[in-house]
């Protein structure tokens, strides 16, 4: 089954079935980091799990070396949990892509439509409102609101925000606008990395009322009424920086390397006494300079992800 395709020629990237495994036969790509059983996150993923079980089955790939065994993509928390309570066998989703750090890169952090996703598998399963609320620590309006928030959103535009860090207010806000208007607003807040509500409000405004569910429920604006011509320049103007995002992002790997390539030779140079002390002698306000650039740690190298 591994590494099948879906009949469009397309290869999966994980196994169609969910497969029961030992927890002896998983092997942890990384060690817990101290003190991460005494975190909050920690302790309501350990009452989730006691309350209403494991809702997101952990991820593995097979040991090529070693048949029976499988290395642990994601879910260490979880497997960590399961040995506490007891349990010694669980569910787990196959991977047949074994690239664990970008697989990791992409699921680093729990985002609102994976939680979302997580709530409605529990709830479809039996599991009360009232239950995953206690699991989770938090009020049951709250656990409500995010079993439907997704409810009025279109899928191109669940497709688009599902791994990002787009909070539930913010959907909320895209519900109020048509499904063609939820995309550009999607791409838009991507464009910018800005999921806030208060972007997503902003959106909202310059939003014509024809690309609106109800217009009736758009606020007034206090004041000065915005007018359409600013509603019109302020959408040129938000296209224009989401491009210029788009074109610093493209070339931002070249610059960068060049920018490395340039700054070794520059530290070459200094290494050889003879061209030191010629800049020393000749051109003192360059050394200082030139020095400070072969001191340069990192050349706006973006942080790896945990």
């Amino acid at each position: 089954m591994t590494g099948e395709n879906n009949g469009s020629g397309v290869q999966l990237g994980f196994e169609r079935d969910i497969v029961l495994l030992k927890l002896a036969q998983i092997i942890p790509l990384k060690s817990l980091r101290p003190g991460a059983k005494e975190s909050k996150k920690y302790t309501q993923i350990l009452s989730s799990v006691r309350a209403i079980g494991l809702v997101e089955p952990p991820v593995v790939t097979p040991d090529p070396k070693q048949q029976g065994t499988f290395f642990l993509l994601d879910g260490l928390l979880r497997i960590e949990a399961l040995k506490d309570i007891g349990s010694d066998e669980v569910e787990c989703l196959v991977s047949t892509d074994d690239e664990a750090y970008t697989y990791n890169k992409r699921i680093n952090r729990l985002s609102a439509v994976q939680e979302h996703r997580m709530i409605v598998r529990a709830m479809d399963r039996g599991v009360p409102a009232e239950q995953i609320a206690q699991a989770l620590e938090l009020d049951v309006s709250t656990i409500r609101r995010r079993f439907r928030m997704l409810d009025g959103i279109c899928s191109e535009a669940v497709e688009m925000l599902k791994e990002t860090n787009c909070p539930m207010q913010s959907f909320e806000i895209l519900r109020q606008m048509a499904p063609i208007r939820q995309v550009e607003a999607a791409d838009l807040m991507i464009g910018q990395n800005n999921f806030s509500t208060m972007f997503a409000k902003a959106l909202l405004a310059a939003t014509p009322e024809s690309q609106l569910v109800d217009p009736r429920k758009k606020k007034p604006t206090r004041g000065n009424p915005v007018t359409s011509e600013q509603i019109a320049r302020m959408e040129r103007e938000l296209a224009s920086l989401q491009s210029q995002v788009k074109s610093v992002e493209e070339s931002f790997g070249i610059d960068n390397l060049h920018l490395t390539v340039a700054k070794g030779y520059v530290t070459k140079l200094l290494s050889n006494p003879r061209v030191a002390r010629w800049l020393e002698q000749n051109r003192h306000e360059y050394l200082s300079e030139f020095r400070s650039i072969a001191e340069i740690d990192s050349i706006g190298m973006r942080p790896a992800a945990e």
